[in-house]
C-alpha cells in the first residue's frame, strides 16, 4: 500500500494529566499545556546532569517532596533523585498517531532495495521527508514553523547537491592530476638514475686514470732512482780515475826527479848497475808515494774545518781583552749612573725650592726654550734636524734655521716628458716648491690610499699607484697637479723615518708590492674586530686575560712569547698596569699621523712571520736552480698543507707575473720567484677550525 494511500486515525486522548485536543478550540490550553511541559523538561535535564542512577525516559511530570520510603500508588511512583529528594513520576502511555507513524517509516525502510547503495540513501531521505509531511499535517498549529524549518532544509540539501555536482568533476581532474604528477616523478627519477650512472661510470673511469698514473709515476721514480744510482756509481769511477791520474803524474814526476838527482850524485859510479835492483827499489817508492797520498787525503779529510792552534791563540787573546775591556766599561757605567742618579735626586729635591722661590719674587726663573723638533720639516726631515743642531746654541740654530730657509729653492726644474720619467712627474719648466709640512704628506698619502682601495674593490683589473696617483692629482689639483707631485715627493724624500711615507714610497717606486699595504689594513681591522667581539660590556675596555685571549684568538699562529710582547706593549704604551686595557685607545694616531708602539709591534711581527714564511719556502726549494708552476705549488702545500686554494693561486700568479687562469709551464729562476713573493702579502694559513 502506498504511503500517500494511507488513511491515519484520529489521535487518541491519553489518561495522563497533560492531553492533547485536535481541534482549534483547544489551542490555549495546548500551548499552557507544552510551556509547562517545556519548564519540566528543563528541570528533568538538569537534575539529570547530577544524577548518575536513574534517567527519565519519557517526558513525566515531578514533583518534588521530602525523603521518604517508595511507596507504589497504581502507576504513579517515586524515586530518589541525586539530591536526595524523592521525586513523583507518572509513565505516559504512546499515542497511536505516534505508533502509526513509526510503524510506517519502519515498514517502508525494509522495503527499501539495498542493492544500489549509492541511492539508498536519497531514498531513506524521502521516506523520511514523507513522514515528516505526514506529522506537519496532522499538527496544524505548528504547520508554518514546521515547514518552514522543512523548506530550509530541503534548501541546504539542493544547495549541498548541487556542490556535490559540481566537485564531481574536480575529483576526475585530481586523479588525472595526481596520475600526471606520479608519472612526471618516475621519469624524473628514472633520469636520476641515469645521470647517477654515468657520474659513477665517469668516476670509475677517472679511478682508472688515476691509478694509472701513480703506476707511471712509481715506475718513472724507480726509472730515477736506479738513475740516481748509476750516477753515483759513475762519479765514483771518475773520481778514482782523477785520483789515479794524479798519483800517476806525481810518481812520475818524483821518479824524474830522483832519477836526476841519483844521476848527478853518482856520476862516478859504475853506469852498469843492475836493473832489478832498481825495478824493485822503483816498486818501493811507489809503495811508500801511495801510502804517503793515503794518508795526506786522510788528514786533509779530517781536519779539513780544524783551526789552527796559532788562529786559536789570537781569537782566544783579543776575547780576553775585550772582556777586560767590557768590564772596565761596565764599571764605569755603572759609577757613572750612580752619579747620574744622585745628581737627579738632588735636582728634583732642589726644584720645588726654586719654584717656589720664583713664585714669591714675581718672576720667572728659567727661560722658556723653543721646540726646535718643529723644523725638521723645513730642514729636510728629523734626521738631519738633529745633525744640524746638535751641541748648537739658541742664537746658532736659529742662525742655522734661517740659512737654510733662505737657501731653499722656490721652483723645481721638470725632468722631462720622456718615457723612463714615472708619469706623475712628466712635466718641464719651472714647478713651484709648495714646502708641504710632514702632516699634510700624511693626510694626502692617506686620502690617496682611501680612494685606490675604492677604485680596487669596483674593478677587477686596477691600476697601478704610479697611474693612480698621476690621475688623482690631475682630478684634485688640475693645473697645479705638477706642483703637488714635486713637493710631495720631494717631503717623501725627507721623511723616509716614518713607517706610512716609507712604505707608500716603497710601493710607488716599485721595490714592495701594493698588497704589503692592504695585508697591514686587514691584519689592524681583523684585531679590531676581534677586540670589538671580546668587549662583551660595550665599554671600550677588556681585562688583562681577555685582551691576551682575544690576541691568541685574533692570531693564533702566534707564539706564547709573541703574545707576552704585544700585550707589555700595550701596557707600555697605555702607562697603565691594571686590570683593564683600553683597547680603542690603542688605535688613536699620534700628532703625526702614525701608529703607536703596540700597533708598530703588530706590523713587525706580520713582517717577521713573512719573512719567515719565505725562508721556509727558501729551504723547500734548495738545490733548485728554476722553478716552475707545479713545482712551487708543491713547496706551499708541503710548508703549508692547510693553504686554501684561491690564496695558493694569488701566490703562484703574484710569483709568475701573470693572471691566475693564465698560469704556464716556464720556469723562472728561484731567486726571482722568491724575491717576488718577498716583497707581496704573502702570509701562512691559519688553522681550521
Amino acid at each position: 500500500m502506498a504511503v500517500k494511500d494511507l488513511q491515519l486515525p484520529p489521535l487518541l486522548h491519553s489518561r495522563s494529566s497533560s492531553q492533547f485536543v485536535s481541534n482549534d478550540d483547544s489551542n490555549r490550553g495546548l500551548q499552557r499545556h507544552i510551556a509547562n511541559k517545556m519548564s519540566r523538561a528543563r528541570l528533568i535535564k538538569t537534575k539529570e546532569r547530577e544524577a548518575s542512577s536513574y534517567v527519565l525516559s519519557e517526558p513525566a511530570e515531578v514533583t518534588f517532596q521530602k525523603p521518604r520510603e517508595k511507596r507504589n500508588y497504581g502507576s504513579e511512583y517515586q524515586c530518589l533523585g541525586p539530591d536526595g529528594i524523592f521525586m513523583s513520576c507518572r509513565s505516559l502511555a504512546k499515542p497511536r498517531f505516534l505508533e502509526q507513524l513509526e510503524c510506517l517509516l519502519k515498514r517502508e525502510l525494509e522495503a527499501l532495495d539495498n542493492t544500489h547503495s549509492s541511492k539508498v540513501q536519497e531514498l531513506r531521505l524521502q521516506v523520511y521527508q514523507e513522514v515528516f509531511g505526514y506529522l506537519i499535517e496532522e499538527f496544524k498549529t505548528y504547520k508554518p514553523i514546521l515547514s518552514a524549518i522543512k523548506k530550509e532544509y530541503d534548501i541546504t540539501l539542493a544547495h549541498l547537491r548541487d556542490q556535490i555536482r559540481d566537485l564531481l568533476p574536480l575529483r576526475a581532474k585530481l586523479v588525472l592530476v595526481s596520475e600526471q604528477s606520479d608519472k612526471k616523478i618516475l621519469e624524473m627519477r628514472i633520469q636520476e638514475r641515469d645521470e647517477v650512472q654515468a657520474l659513477k661510470h665517469e668516476c670509475r673511469h677517472l679511478q682508472s686514470i688515476i691509478e694509472s698514473m701513480r703506476s707511471q709515476q712509481s715506475a718513472l721514480q724507480i726509472q730515477v732512482d736506479h738513475l740516481k744510482e748509476d750516477l753515483a756509481t759513475q762519479y765514483q769511477l771518475y773520481r778514482d780515475e782523477r785520483d789515479a791520474r794524479k798519483l800517476l803524474i806525481t810518481r812520475i814526476s818524483t821518479m824524474q826527479s830522483t832519477q836526476d838527482t841519483k844521476h848527478d850524485d853518482d856520476n862516478e859510479e859504475d853506469e852498469s848497475e843492475d836493473p832489478v835492483v832498481v825495478k824493485m827499489a822503483l816498486e818501493v817508492c811507489r809503495e811508500d808515494l801511495t801510502k804517503a797520498q793515503v794518508e795526506l787525503n786522510r788528514l786533509q779529510a779530517e781536519y779539513s774545518d780544524v783551526v789552527p792552534r796559532r788562529d786559536w791563540d789570537n781569537l782566544n787573546h783579543m776575547h780576553e781583552e775585550i772582556l777586560m775591556k767590557l768590564e772596565t766599561l761596565q764599571a764605569d757605567f755603572n759609577q757613572m749612573k750612580s752619579e747620574y742618579d744622585t745628581l737627579l735626586e738632588v735636582h728634583q729635591k732642589s726644584a720645588p725650592a726654586t719654584q717656589q722661590h720664583g713664585s714669591d719674587n714675581q718672576h720667572i726663573v728659567t727661560t722658556p726654550r723653543p721646540n726646535w723638533e718643529q723644523c725638521s720639516d723645513i730642514l729636510g726631515g728629523t734626521e738631519r734636524c738633529k745633525e744640524l743642531f746638535e751641541g748648537q746654541s739658541s742664537q746658532k740654530k736659529l742662525e742655522i734655521l734661517l740659512k737654510e730657509i733662505s737657501s731653499q729653492n722656490q721652483f723645481f726644474t721638470g725632468h722631462g716628458i720622456s718615457c723612463d720619467i714615472p708619469i706623475y712627474l712628466r712635466y718641464e719648466g719651472k714647478v713651484k716648491n709648495l714646502k708641504l709640512k710632514k702632516a699634510d704628506v700624511i693626510k694626502v698619502i692617506k686620502e690617496i690610499w682611501r680612494n685606490k682601495m675604492a677604485e680596487n674593490e669596483k674593478n677587477d683589473d686596477p691600476r697601478d699607484l704610479q697611474t693612480f696617483l698621476h690621475s688623482y692629482l690631475v682630478e684634485q689639483y688640475k693645473d697645479k697637479a705638477g706642483e703637488w707631485a714635486y713637493s710631495l715627493m720631494e717631503s717623501i724624500q725627507n721623511n723616509l723615518e716614518d713607517d706610512l711615507i716609507c712604505l707608500f714610497n716603497d710601493v710607488l717606486t716599485g721595490k714592495v708590492d701594493e698588497s704589503i699595504y692592504h695585508g697591514q689594513t686587514q691584519l689592524l681591522s681583523h684585531l679590531l674586530k676581534v677586540l670589538i667581539q671580546s668587549d662583551i660590556t660595550q665599554c671600550g675596555t677588556l681585562t688583562v686575560s681577555e685582551f691576551s685571549e682575544a690576541l691568541r684568538k685574533a692570531f693564533p699562529l702566534k707564539s706564547d712569547q709573541d703574545i707576552e710582547e704585544l700585550l707589555a706593549a700595550a701596557q707600555t704604551e697605555l702607562k697603565s698596569s691594571g686590570v683593564r686595557i683600553s683597547y680603542q685607545t690603542l688605535y688613536t694616531e699620534d700628532t703625526d699621523g702614525r701608529h703607536k708602539e703596540f700597533l708598530s709591534l703588530v706590523k713587525k711581527q706580520a713582517t717577521a712571520e713573512r719573512l719567515q714564511y719565505i725562508s721556509e719556502l727558501r729551504a723547500q726549494l734548495e738545490g733548485k736552480g728554476e722553478v716552475d708552476a707545479e713545482q712551487l705549488w708543491v713547496a706551499f702545500k708541503t710548508i703549508d698543507p692547510s693553504l686554501e686554494p684561491e690564496n695558493l693561486e694569488w701566490n703562484l700568479s703574484v710569483a709568475f707575473q701573470t693572471k691566475e687562469s693564465a698560469l704556464q709551464a716556464q720556469a723562472l729562476e728561484k731567486e726571482v720567484v722568491l724575491q717576488r713573493l718577498s716583497v707581496a702579502h704573502v702570509k701562512r694559513a691559519g688553522p681550521k677550525g
